[in-house]
This record gives structure tokens, C-alpha cells and sequence, in this order.
């Protein structure tokens, strides 16, 4: 009660000390105009207000898992939902949208970005909004909360990943992958419930799903975002190919094992086998971390961005953030996603991750500061509260992998001291785009297959659940050539046990996008404002570079995506850039696999991956 007090304060207060002077400011301006910079007046100060005691709120249910938490987090969600979602400010937007063309650009943008957020929570039916968000939060406890065992002893999320990246043993990586999927039957109701609920307020908006809301917010439809997800994979299909076939053997001669014709999931070392490049180590990186600490990781990452010329980070960055792994005896429990907060739209950034001394923690670390800086570069008068967000979802995963890739170059490992001053030889040179490609393009072929066509399935084409795990593995042996150690019936949920399908739902074409992007951007920074090799690129040190990023992220969402990524880059999203990075590998693999059989078998009724 008190928050929710709380929160009604500040909206009254804002309402009263932003909407008199925006009306004065605005007196030169035609009406229309003058009544829309009112009424965005309120709604930015309030939205503001209402966001940062959400965060707040769900920062300390992230850090310190509690029932306390949790309500607390229910209670500032329903709190923002219950004003963005309400019917005046819905009826309000949508009639000043009517008279689209006599507004300026700026307040367009404002006023759809204030209807997408109010599809989120809509209030002219508050008893679903209020139990989509319950029901959100108790997911969330469920899986922060949930304790993974293996061989009787409780175990954390990094003890499973570890053991599937190091073990040889068939035996024992077959039961750290059962062990990582035992969660999944404990999240599939509250997932059956959030079906219907999340379907349930974007059709209160005038949407057909959850999925189409959330296509609606990269400007596109549910086709659009399957046929560019599908144009992806079509043309990055000969590099997966090689690709797959390589590791396919590699993984037969580790186990010692016949050459299988599809990949078993456990034999692969992630959970999802999304992520391949742990099959090949980086000459030097992972020993030369080692002697690292984690704090070094972090401040190494900041090193980056401040060589570009920006700032450094805030001094709550380094307050607020939850920085590294809980450690015993303490009982406190934290979610195990690494991820960057925004935590009221004006500069106060936190982290929360689980920092180590190896070479993931060490692209993890560049990746989740690339999302801070591009907080702290829109966070500025010129951009309002509620376009103070990636111009796309997709970039804000795009540019935080800018970076993460531009971390993977030898050259700035070498000053950094992580590799031999002396460079890499021409086998550690395809080495290092094999390990890179490995992390990269399998990830497409999971983030464009599975996780999108499956949701897509569950809510534009409400799949029952009862066909959940069984379309699972349809679309993760069709798309990725993968199937798994045993029979995984419907007693399995084994989807569900993928973060993203219980916090961000219907979004992973989103990070789809953004490594599309990123390899994009990240080739033309380096040919055409650095000009050099992209494979041997170097960006820190050049302040020129963090000016071009910030010539990009510093409208925030006050400009369409398409647009800025034309004027910065010259052409529309593209793989071409992905493909030529990865010519040379390619090259490679091609001789590699001479003789081989390429391929997978698809399942039945279908043409893809035919064995050749």
C-alpha cells in the first residue's frame, strides 16, 4: 500500500508541475499541437516516475528473491500499467492520432510509443492486466527460485554450463542436460496461464496476439518478422551448413563415437545448443583470464568505451550493481541472467551479472556496458521519457554486440596482454573466425527457428500445450539439425526452460535482428571509418568510432530504426556483411569437409536440411 501510495504521488505531483508550463511554452504553437505537448507533458513525467519505482522494485525481486519482493514487484508493475494502460490516456491518443498530419514528428512518435505501452496493461479490463502481472511475477519466482540438483546435490546454473563445456564423459553430460531441463515442467502452467493472458491484453488493443504486439514494436507484422527471419537463414544456410557438418564429426572424434546423422543435444556445449564456440578455444584467451580477477573483467570493459572518448561510467553503476556470483555461506538468491538496467531514464545505470575470470564473462561484460552506453547516450533533453529506448528493441542487443565482437579481435586482445604481442598465425587466424562463427551462426539458426516459429505457434496460432515439446523438437531438429539423447515427451517442457520464453516473450527475433545488425555496422565502422581489415580491426583507442555510435544512438526512439541505420551504414538490413566477414572460414571448411556428408535429416513432411 505504501508504494502504491507512493506512485500516486508523484503522478499527481508531475501531472501538476509539467503540464502548466509545457501549455505556456507551447503558445505559438497551432492547437492541436499546444493540446497534444499537454497532455505528453503528463504522460512523460508520470511515466517517468512510475518506471523507476518499478525498476527499482524489480531490481530488488532480480538481486534477493523473496516473497516480500515479489509484491512489492507486483504492485509498482500494476501501478505503471494501471496509468499507461488507462482508457482517458488511450482515447486521448488516439484522437490527437487522427490528426497525425498536423503534428510534428517527434509527438507522432510519442503518442504510438504511448499506445504500444499501453497494450501492455491495457485498463479497460483491469482484472486481466492485474492477473497477467501476478501471474508474471510468480513465473519469475519460479524459475529465479528454482535449485538445480545433479547426482543428488544442489547445484547453480554455471556449475551445468561448465560441466557441458568441459566433460567428455557421454554419461555424465547426459545427465547435466536432463538436470538443466528438470525446471521445465514446474514453469509449464504458469506459462499455459500466461498464454491466454498475454494474448489477452494486446487483443485489448486491437491486436491479434501477443506476438503481433510485439512485431508491432520493431514497425512490422507477424509475417514480416517470420519472412525476414526465414531470408536470414536462407542465406546464411551454406555457411550453417559447413558449419554443422564440421562439428558434427569433431563431436565424433571428442566422444569417440560413430559420426551420427544429427546432432544429440548433449553432446553440444550449451544447454539450448545455440552457442557452439566452446569447441574451439581461443589460442591464449581463457589461461591468460584465469589470472585475471573478475573485477579486472568489469573495469576492462569500461577501459573500452572510454578509449572511444566516452564517459566513464556513473558512480551508481558501480553502487547499485550486482556485479558476481553469490557466494556461500550466503543464502541469498539472485537471477542467473547477466543483464543492464536503465533505472529511471536519466542516467542511473546497473548491471547484474555473475562475473568470472574467463573469455565469456569477458565478451558478457563488453556486451551488457554496450547496452548502459547506449542508456546514458539517449538519456538527454532532446529525447522525451518515453522515447528514451532503443529506436528498435533490436538495437539495443545490436550495439552491445558491436561491441563484444569489436572485444574478439586480436588486436585489441593483444594490447590488453590476453595474446602474444607477436599476432596469430594463419591457422589461429581461421581458428578464431571458427570460433566466433561457431558462437554466432548457430545462434541465428536457433534464434530464427525454434524460439521464433515456436512462439509464433503459441500465441498467433495458440498451440495447445499438449503439442508444446513435441513442436519443440520438430522445429530444433528441422532448423538446427539437433535432436534429443532420449524421447522427450509431453511430461517434458522443455522449451520453457529458455529464460527469454518466461521474461521475454516473443522477442528472441529481436536478438535475430540485432546480430544481423551488428555484423553490419561493426564491418562498415571498421572498412569505412577506420579503414581496416575487419577480421583485424582494432577499435579501441579511437574516439572517432564512439562518435560515429553515438551519431546512432543518441535519437533513442525518436527516429525510425530503418532510417538510421541507412544514413549511418548506406543500406538497408543485410547478411552480406556476415557472409564476407566469414568468406575466408568458409573457404576453409569447404576443404575440411570434402567427402563428407553435409546436412541433416529433416522431419517428415518437410525439405528442409535433406542429408546430401
Amino acid at each position: 500500500m505504501k508504494l502504491a501510495r507512493f506512485a500516486a504521488a508523484v503522478l499527481f505531483a508531475g501531472a501538476l508541475s509539467h503540464a502548466l508550463p509545457a501549455a505556456a511554452a507551447a503558445a505559438d504553437r497551432s492547437p492541436i499541437q499546444q493540446r497534444a505537448d499537454q497532455f505528453l507533458a503528463l504522460v512523460n513525467a508520470s511515466y517517468q516516475a512510475l518506471y523507476t519505482v518499478q525498476q527499482h522494485a524489480e531490481w530488488d525481486a532480480a538481486t534477493d528473491v523473496s516473497d516480500a519482493h515479489d509484491a512489492a514487484s507486483t504492485v509498482a508493475s500494476k501501478a505503471l500499467a494501471a496509468f499507461m494502460g488507462n482508457p482517458a490516456l488511450i482515447t486521448e491518443s488516439r484522437a490527437l492520432l487522427e490528426h497525425e498530419s498536423e503534428l510534428d514528428t517527434l509527438t507522432v512518435r510519442q503518442l504510438r510509443r504511448a499506445l504500444l505501452l499501453a497494450a501492455e496493461g491495457p485498463m479497460t479490463n483491469p482484472a486481466l492486466v492485474s492477473d497477467r502481472i501476478e501471474a508474471e511475477t510468480q513465473q519469475a519466482s519460479t524459475m529465479n527460485g528454482f535449485t538445480f540438483r545433479l547426482r543428488g546435490k544442489d547445484v547453480i546454473a554455471n556449475d551445468l554450463d561448465e560441466r557441458l563445456v568441459k566433460s567428455t564423459d557421454l554419461a555424465e553430460r547426459r545427465e547435466v542436460w536432463e538436470a538443466s531441463k528438470a525446471i521445465g515442467p514446474s514453469l509449464r502452467p504458469g506459462l499455459v496461464r500466461l498464454q491466454g493472458l498475454r494474448n489477452g491484453v494486446a487483443r485489448e488493443l486491437g491486436y491479434p496476439d501477443y506476438f503481433a504486439l510485439q512485431a508491432a514494436n520493431h514497425d512490422m507484422t507477424t509475417a514480416e518478422v517470420l519472412a525476414m527471419q526465414d531470408e536470414f537463414l536462407r542465406t546464411l544456410r551454406p555457411l550453417y551448413e559447413q558449419l554443422y557438418t564440421w562439428t558434427r564429426y569433431e563431436l565424433a572424434k571428442r566422444y569417440h563415437q560413430p559420426v551420427p546423422d544429427r546432432i544429440p543435444a548433449d553432446w553440444l556445449p550449451n544447454r539450448w545448443g545455440q552457442e557452439w564456440e566452446a569447441l574451439v578455444e581461443v589460442p591464449g584467451l581463457d589461461a591468460a583470464l584465469a589470472a585475471k580477477s573478475p573485477e579486472w573483467v568489469v573495469k576492462a570493459g569500461e577501459r573500452f568505451y572510454t578509449s572511444l572518448g566516452r564517459a566513464p561510467l556513473p558512480a551508481t553503476f558501480w553502487s547499485g550493481s550486482d556485479l558476481y556470483p553469490v557466494q556461500p555461506p550466503s543464502t541469498r538468491r539472485k537471477n542467473s541472467h547477466a543483464s543492464c538496467w536503465d533505472m529511471n531514464l536519466d542516467h542511473d545505470i546497473r548491471s547484474l551479472m555473475s562475473v568470472e575470470s574467463d573469455e565469456q564473462w569477458f565478451t558478457t561484460v563488453h556486451h551488457e556496458l554496450g547496452h548502459a552506453y547506449y542508456d546514458l547516450a539517449y538519456s538527454r533533453p532532446g529525447v522525451p521519457y518515453l522515447l528514451r529506448e532503443g529506436s528498435s528493441p533490436a538495437f539495443h542487443e545490436g550495439f552491445a554486440e558491436v561491441a563484444a565482437m569489436a572485444s574478439r579481435q586480436a588486436p585489441y586482445l593483444q594490447s590488453l596482454g590476453l595474446i602474444p604481442a607477436g599476432g596469430r598465425s594463419k591457422d589461429d587466424e581461421i581458428r578464431t573466425l571458427l570460433h566466433d562463427a561457431l558462437a554466432t551462426v548457430p545462434f541465428l539458426f536457433f534464434a530464427c527457428g525454434p524460439m521464433t516459429h515456436w512462439e509464433a505457434d503459441v500465441y498467433a496460432h495458440q498451440l495447445p500445450q499438449e503439442q508444446w515439446n513435441a513442436r519443440w523438437w520438430k522445429y530444433v531438429n528441422d532448423y538446427q539439425g539437433v535432436v534429443p539423447p532420449s524421447p522427450r515427451g509431453e511430461e517434458f517442457c522443455d522449451p520453457v526452460t529458455k529464460t527469454h520464453v518466461n521474461d521475454a516473450p516473443a522477442y528472441y527475433f529481436s536478438y535475430a535482428i540485432a546480430t544481423v545488425f551488428e555484423y553490419q555496422v561493426y564491418c562498415h565502422i571498421a572498412k569505412t571509418v577506420l579503414h581496416q581489415d575487419p577480421r583485424r580491426s582494432n577499435f579501441a583507442g579511437h574516439p572517432e568510432v564512439g562518435a560515429f555510435l553515438e551519431r546512432m544512438q543518441a535519437p533513442g526512439a525518436s527516429r525510425d530504426w530503418r532510417a538510421i541505420l541507412r544514413e549511418a551504414t548506406g543500406e538497408d538490413l543485410s547478411t552480406r556483411a556476415m557472409v564476407d566477414y566469414y568468406q575466408p572460414l568458409m573457404d576453409w571448411l569447404v576443404k575440411q569437409n570434402r567427402g563428407r556428408r553435409t546436412g541433416w535429416t529433416a522431419s517428415a513432411g518437410t525439405a528442409e536440411g535433406t542429408v546430401r
